[in-house]
């Protein structure tokens, strides 16, 4: 019997495990401890996703959260330690570019335990990024790198990765997985404008559109637009202007934006709304005509769902998008952001050439898995 420690503490980390966890749970020979560090400790963040996926409850829960990033990341560090320690796993199983991420990949690597890396291979190129060191760290300590893209495979070898006792295996996206399995339970949020509301489809596919309301969804929250008082004041004049011109503008609100917003004393003018989960997003994906994100996961959703995407930085990880021009990299330049969610709005997106796997993902990381050369 195969044992798999896997290390998730953040809400798109609480998404790609419920997809492995239920292919781990659908093989012989392989059993899983989940062991949940509690970076995203709100009760809208955290444990409405275990309820709503039906993932396990973790069997370890760490509760750790708060506190900078060398802090978070070493108190994680010293309470995996332990875990692997009585534990004693085969592998350790990290997902993404947490602190979450590196404190479960690092504790292993210590204690000689293989670390398997879903989400190998990503590259934003902007070390001001902590998600990007934590993701090229997380790679140099993994001997297993399951690559999202080929793109993804491409960023390993050029950084000679192929010459490295490890293995580069593209199995597809597993939040194409969770998109295709979990669209059956998509829900309106119960916040949503009643306006907003004039819509059927329920559960419907991810590319239908009939009857759609005529809103953006957008989402804000990482440290390179909240922390920087111009960046921000850009973006949300930028969606005012949106809201105002040319379509509802729905802002589901992360709470340290929304204390960063109020600290820069600036005033939203659009539907905020608080924190959903992950079936109230799918709802709001499938029926949007425009994402505005500075979100990894959900540029990649916005595709799935067949809906252009209009990304608030600079670089992003997922360049295919970008080549195949269904996202537009704008960065917090307001006439730029205002330009593109007018060309962009309402448009339908194609994935002829299946860019993410089709939805396979979780069914190949547990064959690998069960191989254990």
């Amino acid at each position: 019997m195969i044992r798999i420690l896997t290390v998730i503490g953040a809400r798109p980390q609480f998404i790609k495990a419920s997809v492995v966890s239920r292919a781990i749970q659908a093989a012989d020979g392989i059993e899983e401890i989940l062991l949940h560090t509690g970076q995203h400790f709100d009760a809208n963040m955290s444990a409405v996703f275990f309820d709503q996926l039906g993932i396990p409850q973790p069997d370890v829960q760490l509760d750790i959260h708060g506190g900078s990033h060398g802090v978070m990341t070493g108190r994680m560090l010293a309470e995996i330690e332990a875990v692997i320690l009585r534990e004693k796993p085969d592998r350790v199983m990290v997902y993404g570019d947490t602190n979450s991420t590196l404190a479960g990949a690092l504790a292993a690597a210590k204690l000689h335990v293989p670390v398997a890396h879903v989400e190998a291979g990503l590259r934003s190129f902007n070390m001001h990024m902590p998600e990007e060191v934590n993701r090229i760290l997380t790679d140099q300590i993994s001997d297993r790198l399951f690559c999202p893209t080929d793109t993804a495979v491409r960023n390993l070898e050029a950084e000679g990765f192929r010459n490295k006792p490890v293995q580069i295996l593209q199995v597809g996206d597993v939040m194409q997985d969770a998109a295709m399995f979990f669209v059956r339970h998509a829900v309106a949020p119960h916040e949503l404008p009643s306006e907003l509301l004039t819509t059927e489809g329920h559960g419907s596919s991810p590319t239908k559109r009939e009857g759609d309301p005529s809103f953006v969804l957008a989402t804000l929250h990482r440290a390179e637009n909240t922390d920087d008082s111009e960046r921000l004041t850009a973006i949300v004049n930028a969606l005012n202007a949106i809201h105002r011109a040319l379509a509802p503008v729905v802002l589901p609100l992360h709470p340290r934006t929304r204390a960063a917003i109020e600290r820069t004393g600036l005033i939203l003018q659009t539907h905020t709304i608080n924190p959903v989960g992950y079936f109230e997003m799918l709802w709001l994906l499938q029926h949007c005509g425009l994402v505005l994100t500075d979100s990894g996961g959900l540029q990649k959703e916005a595709f799935f769902f067949g809906k252009p995407c209009v990304t608030l930085r600079d670089q992003t990880e997922w360049v295919e998008l970008v080549e195949a021009g269904v996202n537009e990299l704008v960065g917090a330049d307001q006439a730029r952001i205002e330009q593109a969610a007018a060309s962009h709005f309402g448009h339908t997106v194609q994935d002829h050439a299946e860019l993410y796997g089709g939805g396979k993902a979780a069914e190949r990381i547990v064959t690998h898995l069960l191989q254990r050369e």
